[in-house]
């Protein structure tokens, strides 16, 4: 059974005083006092509608980007600055509401759906200091919206008109992921499926007493085929696992950071990196991010594209359904869920 921890992390922060014992990180990697910045790819996105050199060149950039940390800065991706800020305006505006109007959209026990923070699956797992808001946006007919806030009012329309737009974007990095192997564009996209999920995830970190403690988000991969965020125009706090070591990830303004998934390092049989990562605290300042999660059509068989299975690279990954299912429960146990479909 999936039960919630009773207090919001807002609140627990507004309390101060010690943070509960279940927050602390105990992982052999610890939370260092400083780390080094990661280099992170920006990449043209109106370049891949285009075939010239400079769509080649923003090709190659991608796709050394995310066969080797996972990920890239997108810019010029049609969409304003102040269309984001909107985005972002409607999140901030919600966490800033009352715990009793916030708790209209709670999530029920068994789900993952809505307001909250950590499902708690065990005993001993190590807390998130993080609220979320969790919401299905694609297919529209699974959206339930007796969970999307209606204050603020713009709430709905918003985080709808954003995510229509990611709709088109995914169609456009996953042919681009595919050219930039050689491989023919829609092979990637196929596998994607016409009803693929999107799931958005707004994330509230509130400072937090002991950063040298307490993570906000633990470690884990996405479970997606790739995952658009939004990051916090000020604060940062995501880190990136490369070669052993965290390094956090810098933040482009009005650029949105585009990672691998679980699934796309399936379907490119491991060519493309789905990242490790995690999000460090901050004991002043609150920190606030959109994740949007890009699955696959459920019911659609995924696997690593044939012409990606060489004498060289022995196909490294079984054929799976539904991978998500997989998800939660190895990554609430620190288990990492492509472990499962190794060959």
């Amino acid at each position: 059974m999936v039960e919630s921890p009773s207090k919001p992390v807002q609140e627990l922060a507004s309390n101060g005083g010690e943070p509960p014992e279940r927050y602390i990180y105990r992982g052999s990697d610890g939370i260092a006092p400083s780390f080094p910045l990661l280099e992170v790819p920006v990449v043209d996105l109106s370049c891949f509608a285009s075939s010239s050199p400079l769509a080649d060149q923003e090709l190659d950039k991608m796709q050394m980007a995310i066969s080797s940390c996972g990920c890239f800065q997108a810019i010029n991706h049609g969409m304003s600055n102040s269309f984001l800020e909107q985005v972002r305006d409607v999140g901030k505006t919600f966490f800033a509401l009352p715990t009793e109007e916030k708790q209209k959209y709670s999530r029920a026990v068994d789900d993952t759906e809505g307001y909250g923070n950590d499902s708690v699956l065990s005993e001993n797992q190590t807390l998130d200091w993080s609220d979320r808001l969790y919401l299905i946006v694609n297919p529209e007919d699974q959206r339930k919206l007796k969970l999307w806030p209606k204050n603020p009012e713009s709430f709905r329309d918003v985080l709808h008109e954003y995510t229509m737009k990611l709709k088109i974007l995914t169609e456009r990095v996953l042919k681009a992921m595919a050219v930039s192997l050689n491989l023919e564009e829609n092979c990637f996209f196929y596998q994607y499926g016409e009803e693929a999920s999107m799931i958005a995830r707004y994330n509230f970190y509130p400072p937090c007493p002991r950063p040298d403690l307490i993570l906000g988000v633990k470690p884990h991969a996405d479970g997606s085929a790739i995952t658009f965020l939004l990051q916090d125009k000020e604060v940062e706090g995501l880190q990136v696992l490369k070669d052993d070591q965290w390094f956090n990830v810098p933040i482009v303004p009005h650029a949105l950071l585009i990672n691998v998934g679980d699934q796309a390092e399936i379907m490119s049989n491991g060519m493309f990196k789905s990242p490790m990562h995690r999000v460090v605290t901050n004991s002043e300042r609150e920190r606030m991010t959109l994740a949007v999660f890009c699955m696959p059509e459920a019911d659609i068989e995924i696997g690593p594209v044939e012409e990606l299975v060489t004498e060289e690279r022995p196909r490294m990954y079984k054929k799976i359904k539904n991978f998500v299912s997989l998800y939660f429960q190895n990554y609430q146990h620190g288990k990492r869920p492509i472990d499962t479909v190794k060959l």
